[in-house]
């Protein structure tokens, strides 16, 4: 009922501070969809042509995965309009409806520049609900209210954000990563890392017959969605990750290739960004063959591909050919996604939608392989063994396998009285 109020009071402000035509809808909430009117399909619909995003802060908020889900969603649109225009576009504009220790903002949200303090000093203390609850509070929930209407329209009208295709955005990740495991409900697990690094030629050892426009000082410079981006492809990936609540470090291949040793457990899952022409380069296309001797199935390749860029459109062929040749083992690996990735990522907006996927993936082998550090000081302790009703005073159950007729062997049963029962319900 009180967010609601809050909403209906944000709309009219908003209408009174701008020219929106009389009875069109100056914002959306997901809460005022009723069954059946295909509410995921609405949503997504909202998501993906909204001029800004105002997510509510609150620690029931962050342990929320489809609220987690929701910000990604919009968040992708935001990165696209920076890559496209190379340009940040600050369109979320968070509230404070409980305040939250800042120890348990997630990465995407702990990132946002926004000053809290200039809306008054009760809603920093308080958040919009102690202002709407309490009757004393009323003139600073109407100041505050106001002004976060009016920074609401300040910002759309300063931030063009383009609309985009509706995405079911039950499909994508969340941005507030996984909540603890010590009880605090809703807290990020504290800082995950992720390397990216990029394969790629740099402005100063490129083949004859190709273009220098796609490229820099740097092979975090290249750029391969040029000219209708105009951020290199690295940092474009590095902030769809860092969305996932991740922290995320960039290298060159070239510089990473000596650290390599697949014989050490993984410090991290690590993304390799390859550029198809680095292959016509001998001696990477050499350490590129090296590398993919040694398995490493945390580590997983996603190769953006411009079809409009005529030179590689030309050349396609061998250059695939060529680098499947080169990476056999790593260009192979993973689920469908992954390879799906491997085989050539056609856009921005492509990159946005599968990148995620092939994160996850990376992740879940690392868990895989990571060394494990058992609690110090430990002793051994057997496994525990369900046994019969008699508890340790039953006979061992017999391992598997085929056993005697008429022999009596308890098959690990587990007997639960009432008591048991209750406990489980609760």
């Amino acid at each position: 009922m009180w967010v609601e109020r809050l909403f209906r009071d944000l709309c009219s402000h908003v209408m009174a501070l701008t020219d929106l035509p009389a009875g069109s809808e100056a914002g959306f909430m997901d809460r005022e969809i009723r069954s059946g009117e295909g509410w995921s399909e609405r949503l997504g619909r909202a998501l993906a042509t909204c001029r800004v995003f105002v997510p509510l802060f609150s620690p029931r908020y962050f342990a929320s995965e489809m609220c987690g889900k929701e910000w990604f969603a919009f968040a992708q649109r935001a990165i696209r309009h920076s890559a496209h225009n190379n340009t940040p576009a600050e369109v979320i504009v968070p509230a404070l409806w409980v305040p939250v220790p800042p120890a348990q903002l997630p990465g995407p949200a702990e990132r946002l520049q926004f000053n809290h303090n200039s809306f008054g000093d009760r809603y920093v203390t308080d958040g919009l609900y102690g202002l709407i609850k309490l009757r004393g509070y009323a003139e600073e929930y109407e100041h505050t209210v106001y002004e976060l209407a009016k920074r609401i329209v300040r910002v759309a009208q300063s931030v063009r954000l383009d609309p985009s295709r509706p995405v079911d955005y039950r499909g994508v990740p969340s941005a507030f990563g996984t909540p603890r495991a010590n009880g605090v409900q809703g807290a990020p697990v504290g800082p995950r890392t992720l390397h990216v690094s990029v394969a790629a030629a740099t402005g100063h050892d490129l083949p004859e017959d190709r273009s220098p426009e796609y490229y820099g000082e740097s092979a975090l410079d290249w750029n391969p969605y040029h000219p209708t981006a105009q951020r290199p492809v690295a940092y474009v990936a590095e902030e769809l990750i860092r969305t996932l609540d991740y922290q995320v470090t960039l290298g060159s291949f070239d510089d990473d290739a000596g650290h390599f040793d697949a014989k050490q457990p993984p410090a991290r899952p690590e993304i390799l960004i390859v550029d198809r022409w680095a292959v016509a380069d001998e001696q990477r296309r050499r350490r590129l063959a090296a590398f993919d001797q040694d398995p490493r199935p945390w580590v997983h390749v996603v190769v953006p591909w411009n079809r409009y860029d005529p030179q590689s459109r030309t050349r396609e062929r061998e250059l695939v050919h060529r680098l499947e040749e080169t990476m056999p083992v790593t260009m192979g690996q993973g689920r469908a996604a992954c390879r799906a990735a491997a085989n050539g990522v056609a856009s921005i907006e492509t990159l946005g939608q599968i990148l995620p996927q092939v994160v996850e993936a990376a992740a879940q082998q690392f868990l895989r392989h990571a060394q494990v550090y058992p609690p110090a000081g430990g002793t051994h302790t057997e496994r525990p063994r369900l046994l019969g009703p008699m508890g340790m005073g039953g006979p061992t159950p017999p391992p598997p396998g085929p056993h005697p007729p008429g022999r009596d062997s308890h098959r690990g049963t587990h007997h639960t009285d009432a008591g048991d029962a209750d406990d489980h319900q609760s």
